[in-house]
């Protein structure tokens, strides 16, 4: 079957061709290229001889029929055949088609899914390692709590103890002393600094004691300075009027006791001390009793002794103004001039001041970066930071200074009073 041909043509044709040989129809006789009466006069001598001709010759021609009627019975079969091997391919056709379009749903529903399977497990270890990270964070806090809690303990067994002792005594202002006296050692506790950083702090103006002779520490809180006087071979006591500070202090093993601080200078034999120190105590004394405190202090040193105050710096603004009075004992600022006078009068010289613990950058004034500015930019941003600099010296500074006052060799008697 031609592939040219539409099937219902053939389909056609076939029907024709069967219609003829099952009904034995006659074809019409041909005239056979003879128009006219010649034609017609032969074409009806034609059909005059046609029985002639057909009778004798009928088995063969039934053969031919049954023949043609077979071979037309294979001709559409195999035209069947035909049309089913197309339906056949278009439904294949269809089919594949289908099959595309499954597959290609198919893979994009499994990129979906595999991107989403990507997205869980991203999630899922993103979620274990934040949760790791918290499970360490929270272990990491328990230990620090645990740890905190561990060192209080004896803190806290310490001032129990001293509270029994004072109710136990039955003396009535006991008991209030030592909880002021626990009071004031948990305020240093949380805004003084740590024992390590007042160590830190401490540290710089040992140079000036050592081979001087024995030092003692007035005001001499938690030890620190006993501490690090010890650790340099230096013989050092303290003294305090607080009990849990100097319980503190002998925990450690350190020398110390709780005595008034010009009753222990007093009763110090005359130059038998090589050093006198005292930190954070005379802004909590009025000026008449700091006077006698350098006097006492010059009269128990040896000749090139040292004595050695740190004080909040009231230079500072922010110190003078609010830090200063976190401590409710604060009596008041000691300005750096008002005490090198103090010292010089009552017979030190030399007399230096040194700043100590400045503020921390992030604490202070921002500066404006010249970098990338045009000249009248930077020449502006340069005066702005000038202005800054002096504001920011101003207000921030140092929060402390030393006063490092020196009894001369030769030492001559001190000034007398006004």
């Amino acid at each position: 079957m031609s592939a040219e041909r539409p099937v219902e043509a053939a389909d056609a044709e076939l029907a024709r061709w069967r219609r003829i040989w099952e009904t034995d129809e006659q074809y019409p006789v041909p005239v056979a290229g003879r128009p006219g009466p010649l034609g017609a006069l032969v074409a009806v001598a034609k059909r005059l001889l046609r029985p002639l001709v057909k009778a004798p010759q009928n088995d063969l021609w039934q053969r031919q029929r049954e023949f043609n009627l077979v071979l037309q019975d294979r001709l559409e079969a195999a035209h069947r055949v035909d049309r089913l091997g197309e339906e056949i391919q278009r439904i294949q056709g269809e089919l594949a088609d289908d099959l595309r379009s499954v597959r290609d749903a198919i893979m994009g529903h499994l990129k979906t899914h595999d991107g989403r399977l990507d997205h869980l497990e991203g999630y899922k270890t993103e979620g274990l390692a934040q949760l790791m990270r918290h499970q360490d964070a929270l272990h990491s806090l328990l230990d620090a709590k645990l740890e905190a809690y561990r060192r209080e303990l004896p803190v806290l067994r310490g001032q129990l103890l001293s509270l029994l002792a004072a109710v136990e005594s039955g003396e009535p202002a006991a008991l209030p002393r030592a909880i002021e006296e626990q009071t004031y050692l948990e305020l240093e506790r949380r805004h003084r600094g740590t024992e390590a950083e007042i160590g830190d702090r401490i540290a710089p103006y040992l140079a000036a004691l050592a081979g001087r002779g024995a030092v003692l520490d007035l005001g001499c809180g938690r030890g620190e300075a006993l501490e690090l006087l010890r650790e340099r071979g230096i013989p050092a006591r303290g003294v305090d009027s607080n009990a849990e500070m100097v319980a503190r202090c002998r925990e450690k093993g350190l020398e110390a006791e709780r005595a008034d601080l010009f009753e222990a200078l007093a009763a110090a034999a005359e130059g038998s001390l090589g050093g006198v120190i005292s930190f954070h105590v005379v802004e909590h004394l009025p000026p008449a009793a700091l006077d006698r405190l350098l006097r006492l202090a010059w009269r128990a040193l040896v000749p090139g002794g040292v004595l050695v105050l740190e004080t909040p710096s009231p230079l500072s603004l922010v110190v003078g103004a609010r830090n200063f009075w976190l401590d409710p004992t604060h009596l008041r600022p000691v300005h750096p001039e008002a005490l090198r006078l103090a010292l010089e009068m009552a017979g030190f010289e030399p007399v230096d001041q040194v700043g100590r613990q400045p503020f921390g950058a992030s604490e202070r004034l921002p500066e404006i970066d010249l970098d990338g500015l045009s000249e009248g930019e930077r020449l502006l941003a340069d005066r702005v930071n000038r202005l800054r600099d002096a504001l920011d010296e101003l207000l921030y500074g140092h929060q402390d200074y030393g006063m490092v006052g020196h009894k001369p060799a030769e030492a001559p008697r001190p000034a007398p009073r006004p």
